[in-house]
């Protein structure tokens, strides 16, 4: 699918929303093949997007805790990391 999405679940402290939806979003683009926003794609885009960011988060508090760390942080916290 796409290498871009890092794996959220197993991270210290939580995935926070903002992981969430940044995952989401990265993960509609791809989908959807929409490279830049307009008018006409925003609404469909940002509904699919609130979609996907809570399924995700439902599916992560569902999933039993990982054993070891995810290999990579997600861009928001690399860019925190700097």
């Amino acid at each position: 699918m796409c290498r871009n999405i890092t794996t959220l679940r197993g991270l210290e402290p939580e995935a926070t929303p903002e992981e969430i939806e940044a995952a989401a979003r990265q993960y509609v683009r791809k989908v959807s093949g929409v490279a830049s926003r307009s008018s006409r794609t925003d609404p469909a885009l940002e509904q699919a997007v609130t979609a996907v960011a809570a399924a995700t988060a439902g599916l992560l508090s569902a999933l039993p805790p990982r054993r070891q760390p995810p290999p990579t942080l997600p861009p928001l916290r690399r860019l925190a990391a700097r």
